[in-house]
């Protein structure tokens, strides 16, 4: 048996999703999880909708049928924001494991410091972009 040193973990999944003490990062981290899934699930659902297609222009026609109206309009706007976010923070994320924008290492000593400060700007840019192209996107799904 594993000892918690009196720390259990009380949170359980809520502490695994809602970040709580561990900050911004923890939700990014949380978010990028989280539209991955989402990503995931539509290409599932793009493979079965194009899949139709094999069995006839008559499925194609309902598969595509049931695939239409303003629901899915704000799913498809939903994809792109996914996407924008994904995309932005991998790119994020690839610096940072490249050691861009963690800093210069230092000695270990007390007290300690973090690279959060070095990445948390950063962290902030990709937010910001991944916004920027949420809207400017977003104005193509208003006109259909």
């Amino acid at each position: 048996m594993i000892e918690n040193k009196g720390r259990p973990n009380r949170l359980g999944v809520v502490g695994w999703l809602g970040g709580g003490r561990w900050g911004f990062e923890r939700y990014m981290y949380t978010l990028h999880r989280v539209t991955g899934l989402g990503l995931l699930l539509y290409f599932l659902l793009h493979i079965g909708v194009t899949a139709s297609r094999a069995f006839g222009e008559q499925a194609w026609k309902t598969a595509m049928g049931a695939v239409r109206g303003p629901i899915f309009t704000v799913g498809e706007y939903l994809v792109f924001a996914a996407f924008a976010f994904h995309a932005v923070n991998g790119i994020r994320l690839g610096l940072i494991e490249l050691g861009f924008a963690i800093g210069k290492p230092i000695e270990p000593v007390y007290p300690y410091r973090t690279s959060v400060d070095e990445q948390r700007p950063l962290a902030i840019v990709v937010m910001i972009v991944a916004a920027i192209l949420a809207v400017v996107g977003g104005f193509g799904f208003l006109m259909k």
